[in-house]
C-alpha cells in the first residue's frame, strides 16, 4: 500500500479507537498530566530513562505527572501525535522520513535524543554456520514487529550489503523480549534482528545468542527522540523543557547507579519481575537490559550536551534508507537543549550513590 498523509491517518485503526486515547481531562491537582505516547505494546527497560523521573519525583519537581500511553507501533504514535491524543510520543527516523521525503508528515518535530545510536545488530545461535550478513540470503529472520524500527533497519542493513530484503530472505514477527529468543533457540527463525535492550532481555533469559559483525561503514543512525506537534512546542515550550530535563535528570541518575535505576524501575512496575524470584534477583535481571541502553543515552559525538540532536544524523538515515529529504531544520528542533540542561548533575549523581540497593 503507499503511504500518504491520507492513509497514514487511517492507519490507526483499534489503537486510536480505544479507550486509552482519549483526550484526558483536567487534572484535579496541581500537577498537569504529560501523555507520553510510545511504541511498545506493554512496558519494558527500553524506555526506562523516560519513565523512572516520575518514581525519582522529577516530574512533580518540573510540575506534571507521567502517563505513559503504550501504542504498540511508531506509526501509531506518530498518529497519536498528530491527532494531539498525546503530548509527546517516540520520534524515529525509519517513520517519519519516508513520509518527510514525500512532504506527507505530520507537523511534528524532534527537540530530544534521548537514546543514540547505533543500538541494532542480527545475533544467530552460537553453532550457526551464519558468520555475516551477506549469509543471510535463504533464511527466515525474526524481528520484534512489522511496526517497529528493527525491521526497516534491518532490511535498510541488507540492502546495503547487497542482500535483497524482499527476494533474499523472509521475515517473521517473534514478539518483543524473551519469545524472540526463544524463536531463535528453537529454529523457527535463523536470525535475530533487534536491539541493544531486547538482547539484553534474550540473554538474561539464559538463552545464549552470537552478534553478527557489523558492516563495515555501517552509519550512526537510527537514533530515539522526544517528538511533539510544532505548534505544540510552541505554546508549551515550558512544558516541552520540563519532560526532556526530567529525562536528562533519569538518565544521569542511571548512569551513576544503574542498579538504582533498576530497583526504582522495579518498584513502579513490579509485574516486570520474573515470578517465583527474589527482588535482588529480578533487579539483576533488568540491569542486563539496562546496562546495554545506557550505554545510548550520551552522545557519541564530541562536545554534544546530552539530548542534543544533530540534524546530520537523520540526513545520513535518510541516505542509508535510500531517501532523498528536504532540509531537517523544520523538523529538528535544538533551541531546548540549553534550559533542559540547566540541573545539578552532581546532586543527581550523589542522589544515586545514596539510593538503597
Amino acid at each position: 500500500m503507499t503511504m500518504n498523509r491520507r492513509t497514514f491517518a487511517k492507519l490507526s485503526g483499534a489503537a486510536l479507537a480505544s479507550a486509552a486515547l482519549a483526550r484526558p481531562s483536567l487534572a484535579k491537582d496541581a500537577l498537569r498530566t504529560v501523555r507520553w505516547g510510545i511504541s511498545v505494546t506493554s512496558m519494558n527497560v527500553s524506555v526506562v530513562n523516560s519513565i523512572i523521573a516520575e518514581g525519582l519525583g522529577y516530574n512533580a519537581e518540573e510540575g506534571f505527572k507521567l502517563e505513559p500511553v503504550m501504542l504498540g507501533t511508531n506509526s501509531n504514535v506518530q498518529i497519536a501525535l498528530d491527532k494531539g491524543n498525546v503530548d509527546f510520543g517516540v520520534g524515529t527516523g525509519p517513520f517519519q522520513l519516508p513520509l518527510f521525503a514525500k512532504d506527507q508528515l505530520p507537523p511534528i518535530a524532534n527537540f530530544y535524543e534521548w537514546c543514540y545510536p547505533y543500538r541494532w545488530d542480527i545475533a544467530v545461535l552460537p553453532d550457526s554456520p551464519v558468520k555475516t550478513y551477506q549469509d543471510l540470503k535463504g533464511k527466515k529472520i525474526g524481528v520484534s514487529a512489522l511496526g517497529t524500527t528493527d525491521y526497516p533497519i534491518a532490511r535498510a542493513a541488507l540492502t546495503n550489503v547487497g542482500v535483497d530484503p524482499d527476494k533474499d530472505v523472509s521475515w517473521i514477527a517473534t514478539g518483543a523480549g524473551v519469545p524472540a529468543g526463544v524463536a531463535l533457540q528453537r529454529g523457527t527463525i535463523d536470525a535475530l534482528a533487534y536491539f541493544d535492550t531486547g538482547f539484553g532481555q534474550v540473554e538474561a533469559a539464559g538463552i545464549p545468542i552470537r552478534i553478527l559483525p557489523r558492516p563495515e561503514k555501517t552509519p550512526m543512525i537510527g537514533g530515539l527522540y522526544v517528538s511533539a506537534n510544532r505548534d505544540f512546542i510552541d505554546k508549551n515550550r515550558a512544558l516541552a523543557v520540563s519532560f526532556g530535563r526530567s529525562i536528562a535528570r533519569a538518565s544521569e541518575f542511571i548512569l551513576a547507579n544503574p542498579t538504582a535505576g533498576a530497583k526504582v524501575f522495579l518498584k513502579m512496575y513490579p509485574e516486570l519481575a520474573p515470578r517465583g524470584v527474589s527482588e535482588a534477583d529480578a533487579v539483576q535481571t533488568l540491569l542486563y537490559p539496562i546496562k546495554r541502553r545506557m550505554e545510548h543515552f550520551r552522545a557519541p559525538y564530541p562536545d554534544t550536551p546530552m539530548g542534543f540532536i544533530h540534524g546530520d544524523e537523520l540526513e545520513r538515515e535518510a541516505a542509508f534508507l535510500g531517501l532523498t529529504i528536504p532540509p531537517v531544520a523544520s523538523i529538528v528542533r535544538t533551541d531546548l537543549i540549553g534550559d533542559i540542561s540547566k540541573f545539578d548533575v552532581e546532586a543527581v549523581k550523589r542522589q544515586a550513590a545514596a539510593y538503597p540497593v
